[in-house]
């Protein structure tokens, strides 16, 4: 997600500084350069050596005649983007007024002259965030086009947002952003269907594949709606839903203003009538299935023009079959491409998949993540056509 990417790290005297260690750690692991940068007031929280170690870089603590300030955001610098976490209430305020007391406040003012992408990621007691001079240097900094991860407010904390969404907002600030300006709906996840009160007709798909791609197309630009019966993420609105007939509903709730559906769930095709009442135990029963309606089908027919996209997912056969279920599929509902998988990929890292076209079929193997990504740029590319 990070792959080459120089990323200059400030830390500012927040307790949430000693965060920083796994942080840093998870932009490389997401493939970062990671050099830090630290004011004398998180060096009385943590110790440079610890971010050094968690860098393999040598750690800025003050400004030299090596204009360190400069070497990392002036004309032709190193950093990419200059990521501030945590950043204080402190210093927030001194970068919305290009107060420069510090070492970060000083690569901030460089890096903001320079047109550097910045994000910050505050960490603060809540009474700090909700002050109105803290609120309006915050607000003149966004108005600068500094991106924001917002911070966890709990236990009268605001605090530091997961290593997920600063990760995912760091690479949406230096990923290119091709879909920038079009809303992605994404499907992600089982449906499941209730028998009564308690039971659930449902299937083995975690969601993982429809999180990453939701990411994905945040990362490169797009707002995006994630409907699914899974958790609150950093990177997208999400509609809870639980049956088919809710998802159906939540995506035609929002495809009307949508530049592109990515139907990445595995539906249920068969629903039951539910009893009012637990179906008490040691009884012969049957179910009447019901087929229910195919989303695809149903958001074509109401949004003949929308650019859809499909997954196809088979237990059995060889690629050729596989390809020629994903074209079928890809015919019937005017799709703009079809992601075919099998189900060994249930739940696992990492993936293999075919992108299926009428005349062109192209293979993606590696992490989730990694498929999330090229998939928000393969949708770019048919959006741009």
């Amino acid at each position: 997600m990070l792959e080459g990417a120089n990323v200059a790290l400030g830390v500012s005297g927040s307790i949430a500084a000693v965060k920083t260690v796994e942080l840093a750690h998870e932009l490389r692991r997401h493939g970062a350069e990671v050099r830090a940068v630290m004011t004398d007031s998180a060096r009385g929280i943590l110790h440079p050596w610890a971010l050094e170690f968690a860098t393999d870089n040598p750690v800025v603590t003050e400004i030299t005649g090596a204009v360190e300030h400069v070497e990392l955001f002036g004309d032709d610098g190193w950093a990419d983007v200059f990521l501030l976490a945590p950043a204080t209430a402190n210093t927030c305020s001194k970068m919305a007024h290009a107060v420069d007391d510090t070492t970060v406040t000083t690569c901030a003012t460089v890096a903001l002259g320079q047109g550097v992408p910045v994000v910050v990621a505050p960490a603060m007691h809540e009474p700090m965030y909700d002050h109105p001079g803290v609120l309006d240097s915050l607000d003149t900094l966004e108005e600068w086009g500094v991106a924001f991860v917002e911070p966890r407010v709990e236990e009268g904390k605001a605090k530091i947002a997961t290593e997920e969404a600063i990760v995912t907002e760091t690479a949406r600030a230096v990923g290119g952003s091709p879909l920038d300006g079009r809303t992605v709906v994404v499907t992600s996840g089982a449906t499941s269907e209730a028998i009564d009160p308690v039971r659930t007709i449902t299937n083995r798909a975690s969601g993982r594949t429809g999180r990453a791609v939701a990411r994905g197309c945040y990362v490169r630009g797009a707002d995006v709606v994630l409907v699914h019966d899974g958790p609150e993420v950093p990177y997208a609105r999400v509609e809870q839903v639980e049956s088919a007939a809710e998802m159906l509903g939540a995506v035609e709730a929002h495809a009307g203003d949508a530049d592109a559906l990515v139907s990445a769930a595995a539906i249920s095709d068969y629903t039951v009538a539910a009893s009012d009442e637990k179906i008490r135990s040691g009884q012969d029963l049957t179910l009447e299935l019901e087929a229910t309606p195919k989303l695809i089908d149903s958001v074509r027919e109401a949004h003949p023009e929308l650019p859809i996209v499909g997954f196809k997912l088979e237990t059995a056969g060889d690629d050729e079959a596989l390809v020629e279920k994903a074209r079928e599929q890809l015919d019937r509902t005017a799709l703009a491409f079809v992601v075919a998988n099998r189900s060994d990929v249930l739940g696992a890292d990492d993936t293999r998949v075919l992108f299926v076209r009428p005349n062109r079929v192209t293979e993606y193997a590696g992490t989730k993540t990694g498929l999330g990504l090229r998939l928000a740029e393969e949708l770019a590319g048919e959006l741009d056509d």
